[in-house]
């Protein structure tokens, strides 16, 4: 009984000060009492709010960052325990309302109900934040930084903000949570429609996730989205891919599954990038070798053990031929474009950016209107772009270059230039026949 006396000790002492000292009206006084009691209620709390957050929070904090282990400094990034912190005002505000609110018995509920849906969204607040820094540590870990732990983190923050506001729904309501549960089961067509794309986007993330289909760092290539570059993240609804023009672009995380893309991993996790690229040769510049032609290609090094290799078995050849058949059509003879060929593949695998240990070849494709194609097939060691290019732009330099040497020439377009002379010529021509 003395202990009640004494909480309430304050309220008719304000009781005594207001009416009998300063001689208020009772109702006035009963108002003034209740704002007087509210004023030191809110100096309370932020008193104990300020010394939980700069005091014990801090400590906490402190604790933390000494410690040996780095995953829990992620705990003081996000600032998890200051959320926590709000929670000591609330509890305040709870176990005082009986007292404050004593002469308005109708407004204690309300005051209880809002300092319990305050509470409520403290702590489901608190859990989002706990599970960002799951994800970040998750995402840290060797054997799962290129996995999609965004994806998953997102859905469980979903079902936090589901349960969250169910259980904020209840107190405010007054029902019990299965209400609401059974409510939600009732409007599952509604709910599907809802959260169609991020329903697509979880099954997608999973299915990526399990066949290994993309993963954070992967260059992709995704013509439908004009996306081509490095892969930044992979969330809940979209995917973002740095091109290599540094711009953005953001793909839904189910065209994935229902669209085609390239995935370049296996060429960054082979031992070369590949290269693949004809010189268009004219046919009419073809011919066979004659013996000045031969000497001279003799003194190319890369070649030089094939031309007398080569030379010896023709002349063996049309030796014993020569005793049955001596036209022209039968006479075996190398032609330039053959010696070019054997030089192209010797250059190649002669170039120490070239890896050996996969596949070298220089093939004849099928000849067209603009000629014939004369492919390189081989591999770069050097997977970064910039190597890449400059390796292919040296070895094509040169051998565009050296056609020359094997009489040879390369296809090009006619353009007005290459007209010029006849359009001249057709010109002079008629002028003279006029005169």
């Amino acid at each position: 009984m003395k202990e009640l006396e004494n909480k309430y000790y304050i309220a008719d002492w304000l009781d005594n000060l207001f009416i009998n000292d300063f001689g208020l009206d009772t109702t006035l006084a009963l108002y003034l009492k209740l704002l007087t009691l509210i004023a030191v209620l809110f100096i309370v709390s932020m008193i104990a709010y300020f010394i939980t957050k700069y005091f014990v929070v801090s400590l906490v904090n402190k604790f933390i960052l000494k410690t040996k282990a780095t995953w829990d400094d992620i705990l003081v990034e996000k600032k998890v325990f200051e959320k926590i912190a709000y929670l000591v005002p609330a509890f305040i505000i709870v176990l005082a309302a009986p007292y404050i609110f004593g002469d308005f018995p109708s407004l204690i509920k309300y005051v209880i109900l809002l300092s319990n849906v305050f509470i409520i969204i403290v702590i489901f607040r608190s859990l989002l934040n706990l599970l960002s820094v799951f994800g970040v540590i998750l995402s840290g870990t060797k054997g799962l930084r290129d996995k999609p732990i965004t994806t998953y983190i997102q859905v469980l923050k979903i079902v936090v903000y589901f349960v969250g506001l169910i259980l904020v729904l209840s107190l405010i309501l007054g029902k019990s949570p299965f209400y609401f549960l059974g409510a939600m089961g009732a409007m599952t067509a509604i709910l599907l429609l809802i959260f169609k794309d991020t329903i697509l986007g979880f099954v997608a993330s999973v299915q990526m996730s399990v066949y290994d289909m993309v993963r954070v760092g992967d260059w992709i290539s995704m013509p439908k989205f004009d996306a081509d570059g490095d892969v930044l993240s992979i969330n809940l609804n979209t995917v973002k891919v740095q091109n290599w023009d540094k711009t953005i672009t953001t793909i839904p995380t189910y065209a994935f599954i229902t669209d085609s893309f390239k995935n370049w991993r296996g060429m960054s996790n082979s031992g070369g990038r590949r290269i693949k690229r004809a010189i268009y040769l004219k046919v009419s510049s073809f011919k066979f070798c004659d013996e000045q032609m031969l000497d001279k290609f003799r003194s190319y090094k890369l070649i030089k053990s094939y031309i007398n290799d080569q030379t010896t078995a023709v002349n063996k050849y049309n030796t014993e031929l020569a005793e049955n058949d001596e036209t022209p059509a039968t006479i075996r003879r190398l032609s330039n474009v053959g010696v070019f060929r054997i030089y192209a593949e010797k250059y190649i695998t002669a170039n120490p950016h070239i890896n050996k240990d996969m596949m070298i070849m220089v093939r004849q494709l099928e000849a067209t209107s603009k000629g014939l194609p004369l492919e390189i097939y081989c591999f770069s060691s050097e997977k970064d772009w910039l190597k890449y290019e400059n390796i292919i732009s040296d070895i094509f330099d040169h051998l565009l270059t050296i056609t020359s040497e094997f009489e040879l020439e390369v296809f090009e377009e006619f353009t007005g230039n290459k007209y010029a002379p006849l359009q001249n010529k057709s010109i002079a021509t008629t002028n003279h026949d006029f005169d």
